[in-house]
C-alpha cells in the first residue's frame, strides 16, 4: 500500500513509473476519509487540489520532464502557513474562512519540488499550546491512544504522519511545537537553525523564535524535506533568513562512524520532573551511542531553570505585538467593534498570552520583566556555546512525560507550559534540534529522545540522528 511507503520510496517509484502520483494521492485521501473522523488531524482536506497536483506530476513524467525531489509525495501542512486560495485559520475563529492571496515561501518550494499538498492540519490556536486542545475547531487525538493528546502546537501534523495520512508534514516550532508532538506521536520532528528556513507566509506567533520544519516517519525523509524547505538562496522576503546550503547537499550520510564523536548529556535535563520511562529512553540511547564508539561527555546548561520563564516573557511580548493586527477590519470574524471582535475571535489561551505580553512590555514593567528576559536569553545561548566546545551533539529528553490524557493539564497552565521544558532552550538559542522515536512506555505510548546541535550544522546533526536511528 502506498500509505506504508516512505517519502523517498514514493518519490523513487513515481519517478520510475512503478507508481502513479494519482494512485499515491488517492490512497492517502482514502485513508484520511476513513480514519480522520476519530483523530481530527485535518481542518481542511485539499482533495481536488491534491488530485490535480498528482495528475500534473504524472503528465510531467510521461512528457519526459525532470521530476522534483519530492515528486508525488503527499505533504500535510500546518494551518498557520499561508496557502493560496485555501482556508488558513491558525485554528482560530478570528481567521475563520480566510483564504490567503499568496503562498508561503515553503509552500512555493514544495510545489516546485512536485510535492502533493494534501491538507491543512489542526493546531493549538495561533500555535499557542502543547496539546492541540486550544484549537477553536476541536482537539486532535493521538493515533496511538485516542484518549491522549498528540502534543502541540503542531499536533495535527504529527498525528497525520503517525496515522499514515501523509509521509511528510510541515510544522512550526516556537518553543518545541514540532519536537514535543513528534515525541508524543512516535515520529521524527525537526527544528532547523533559526533563519535556515524562510518564515515568509508563516503567520507569526513570536517572530524571533518561530521556525518552520519537517515531520516524517524516519530521519532520511526529514532530511529530504528540509533540503527543499531551505532552498538554495536566501529569501529576500524574510530578512532573518540566510542562504542555507542544505539544498545543495547530497543524500544523507547513512553510515557516519561515531568513533570520536562526542555526545554531550546535560545534567540539568536529567533531574527532577523527568518521567522514569523517558529517562530510561535517554539512557538506552546513550548506551546505543557508546556501543557504536561515541564518547559520552557530561555538560552543564546552568541556566536551564530560566528557560520556561524567559520563553514565556519573550514569546508573549512578541505575540501581543504580532496579534495586534487582528481587529476584524481587513479579515477575520467581525462582532461589532474591534474590541468585541477580538474578544469573540480569540480563545482563552491566546487572550492569556496577549495579556501577559502586554503587561510585561508596558511602561514601568518592561525593565523588570521583558528586558530581564532578554538578558537571560543571552545567558542561555552562552550556555549552549560553552557546551558545544566540549561536545559535538547534545542528547537529552524531548518531553518530560509520554503523551498525557486529553484535559489532564487544561486547568493548570503552568503544568502545560512545563511540557516544553526540554525544548524551549533550542528556540531561545536559535540552534537546531531533532526528536527521534525511541521505544514505547509500559502503556504502549511512544517515547522519544532529542538531539541538539550547533547553529547551521544540520548535516552533522542529521548524520548522528541517522546513526542513532540505525541502532534502535
Amino acid at each position: 500500500m502506498p500509505t506504508s511507503l516512505t517519502a523517498v520510496q514514493i518519490r523513487d517509484k513515481v519517478t520510475t513509473g512503478e507508481l502513479t502520483a494519482r494512485a499515491v494521492a488517492e490512497a492517502h485521501l482514502a485513508k484520511i476519509e476513513a480514519e480522520d473522523g476519530k483523530i481530527h488531524a485535518f481542518l481542511h482536506v485539499m482533495k481536488e487540489e491534491a488530485l490535480a497536483a498528482a495528475d500534473a506530476v504524472d503528465a510531467k513524467r510521461k512528457a519526459g520532464g525532470k521530476l522534483g525531489p519530492l515528486a508525488g509525495v503527499p505533504v500535510a501542512i500546518k494551518d498557520n502557513l499561508c496557502t493560496k486560495g485555501v482556508p488558513t485559520t491558525c485554528a482560530s475563529r478570528i481567521l475563520e474562512g480566510w483564504r490567503p492571496p499568496y503562498d508561503a515561501t515553503v509552500i512555493e518550494r514544495l510545489r516546485a519540488a512536485d510535492a502533493v499538498l494534501i491538507g491543512k492540519t489542526n493546531l493549538d490556536e495561533f500555535a499557542m499550546g502543547s496539546s492541540t486542545e486550544n484549537s477553536a475547531f476541536g482537539p486532535t487525538r493521538n493515533p496511538h491512544d485516542l484518549t491522549r493528546t498528540p502534543g502541540g502546537s503542531s499536533g495535527g501534523s504529527a498525528a497525520a504522519v503517525a496515522a499514515g495520512f501523509a509521509p511528510l508534514a510541515l510544522g512550526s516550532d516556537t518553543g518545541g511545537s514540532i519536537r514535543q508532538p513528534a515525541a508524543c506521536c512516535g515520529v521524527v520532528g525537526m527544528k532547523p537553525t533559526y533563519g535556515a528556513v524562510s518564515r515568509y507566509g508563516l503567520i507569526a506567533f513570536a517572530s524571533s523564535l518561530d521556525q518552520v520544519g519537517p515531520f516524517s516517519r524516519n530521519v532520511e525523509d526529514a532530511w529530504e524535506l528540509l533540503k527543499v524547505l531551505s532552498g538554495k538562496d536566501r529569501d529576500s522576503r524574510d530578512q532573518t533568513s540566510y542562504p542555507a546550503a542544505f539544498a545543495g547537499w547530497g543524500p544523507l550520510n547513512r553510515d557516519l562512524p561515531l568513533g570520536g564523536v562526542r555526545i554531550g548529556m546535560p545534567k540539568e535535563y536529567l533531574g527532577d520532573g523527568l518521567d522514569p520511562e523517558c529517562r530510561a529512553a535517554v539512557d538506552a540511547a546513550r548506551r546505543a551511542f557508546e556501543g557504536r564508539g561515541a564518547t559520552i561527555v557530561e555538560v552543564s546548561l546552568p541556566n536551564t531553570a530560566q528557560g520556561i520563564p524567559t520563553y514565556y516573557l519573550v514569546a508573549t511580548v512578541e505575540a501581543a505585538s504580532n496579534l495586534a493586527r487582528y481587529d476584524a477590519t481587513h479579515f477575520g470574524v467581525r462582532k461589532g467593534d474591534a474590541a468585541h471582535s477580538r474578544g469573540a475571535g480569540f480563545g482563552p489561551e491566546v487572550k492569556r498570552r496577549i495579556a501577559l505580553g502586554t503587561f510585561a512590555s508596558s511602561a514601568g514593567y518592561s525593565d523588570a520583566y521583558y528586558v530581564k528576559a532578554l538578558k537571560a536569553r543571552r545567558l542561555i545561548l552562552n550556555d549552549f556555546d560553552e557546551a558545544f566546545r566540549r561536545c559535538d551533539v547534545i542528547l537529552c529528553p524531548t518531553a518530560p512525560t509520554p503523551a498525557f490524557k486529553l484535559g489532564e493539564k487544561s486547568a493548570d497552565p503552568i503544568q502545560m507550559y512545563l511540557s516544553d521544558v526540554y525544548t524551549v532552550g533550542a528556540n531561545l538559542a536559535g540552534i537546531p534540534g531533532i526528536a527521534i522515536p525511541w521505544g514505547t512506555s509500559k502503556g504502549r505510548l511512544p517515547l522519544g529522545v532529542q538531539l541538539l546541535g550547533p547553529a547551521q550544522q544540520e548535516d552533522r546533526l542529521f548524520a548522528v540522528a541517522r546513526a542513532l536511528e540505525g541502532a534502535r
